[in-house]
């Protein structure tokens, strides 16, 4: 146990480094040096009007360094907490686009949705952190849809994932969605593969890109409530019977909804594990095995599993699209001034917690 610890601090370390090295380097040359996009198979997908690499070099600098000099203090604590950053991204983009909408903490907002309600606070409270340090630096500039973009980028690439260049200048939202139209537009954990490939088309990701974003279950975490229709009233024949029987010691009954790692091989990990655990039937979601058993999807199930590379090459292009979906730009919507409540005139008891919580952040640095 010791020596695994070991390791993967080991590893984080190298990671963390190599992100600041990244960084550093001028947003200008950073798809010819770092990416080397003309040696992808998928170079970068078309940047929306309005977005752009390197958004912030004029009127924010450090905007994108500060985002990721946060995020590697923030998991170099635990890095288990990368994929909750992750899933805070794909439930932002798929509701109303990625407008930080999902950020908006209100009694009527997006965070009571079903699917949710499992959110993680402390993704949460590391958006808000950020947006505060640069508040403080670079006071109505960076917006809270581009903050949770980049933090999700990093924390990909801390977690061992490829390093994704961000185009940014996306605006925050003036609204947010209500509870049934975030769970009309979030594919459900028991959907098959034509509701998946129906979901995900409505957003302008085809076949690809739905199993490729789905490699994102390769970390994180479940609750009983999103597979246990796959363990009662009869368990699902596709699940490998010793792996059921692991599942219903920490699922026994409706009753429990207990945690459980998405990949039992290496759950913090960001790698093609996830793909072998498809083919072996040790997948949670109905969502993830269904992949293997449709044609339009289980080649790239296969190949992903085999070539990690080829994984990581089409997850880079994926995200990179995803997180461009129905963006606001110019001068539609607005800059946040704090993350979780819109712009009204009366966010300064919001903007005072989010000072306190950069305080408290900079202590424990």
């Amino acid at each position: 146990m010791k020596m695994r610890q070991a390791l993967a601090m080991e590893a984080f370390s190298v990671h963390s480094t190599a992100l600041l090295i990244m960084i550093m380097i001028s947003v200008s040359t950073v798809t010819q040096s770092v990416v080397r996009c003309d040696d992808m198979q998928n170079p970068l997908p078309p940047i929306v009007p309005g977005l752009a690499y390197g958004f912030y070099s004029k009127s924010c600098p450090a905007a994108e360094f500060t985002v990721s000099q946060s995020m590697q203090s923030f998991l170099s604590c635990n890095i288990s907490q990368a994929a909750g950053v992750v899933r805070l991204l794909f439930h932002d983009c798929f509701v109303q686009g990625c407008d930080g909408s999902v950020l908006i903490n209100d009694t009527a907002g997006e965070q009571i949705a079903i699917p949710n309600l499992t959110l993680r606070r402390s993704a949460f409270n590391v958006i808000e952190l950020i947006k505060a340090r640069l508040e403080s630096s670079c006071p109505g500039t960076v917006s809270c849809a581009d903050i949770l973009a980049l933090a999700a980028r990093d924390a990909v690439f801390l977690a061992g994932g490829p390093f994704i260049p961000m185009p940014t200048g996306r605006r925050d939202s003036l609204n947010f969605a209500d509870k049934a139209t975030v769970e009309s537009n979030l594919p459900a954990p028991f959907f098959n593969s034509s509701q998946l490939i129906a979901s995900f088309s409505s957003k302008g990701l085809n076949e690809t890109d739905l199993v490729a974003l789905s490699g994102g279950h390769t970390f994180g975490i479940a609750h009983c409530s999103s597979f246990n229709n796959r363990l009662e009233p009869t368990i699902d024949p596709t699940l490998n019977p010793s792996f059921a029987q692991s599942l219903l010691q920490i699922c026994p009954n409706s009753s429990v909804n207990a945690p459980t790692n998405l990949d039992i091989l290496t759950p913090n990990t960001f790698d093609n594990k996830y793909f072998t655990d498809i083919q072996a039937g040790e997948v949670l979601f109905n969502s993830d095995a269904t992949l293997l058993g449709d044609a339009r999807t289980k080649d790239y199930v296969t190949n992903f599993s085999s070539d990690q590379t080829q994984f990581f090459e089409q997850f880079f292009f994926s995200f990179t699209k995803m997180s461009m979906i129905s963006v606001l730009t110019g001068s539609e919507g607005n800059i946040r001034n704090v993350c979780s409540v819109l712009n009204t005139g009366n966010e300064s008891a919001s903007q005072g917690i989010a000072q306190q919580m950069q305080t408290d952040m900079s202590a424990s640095t």
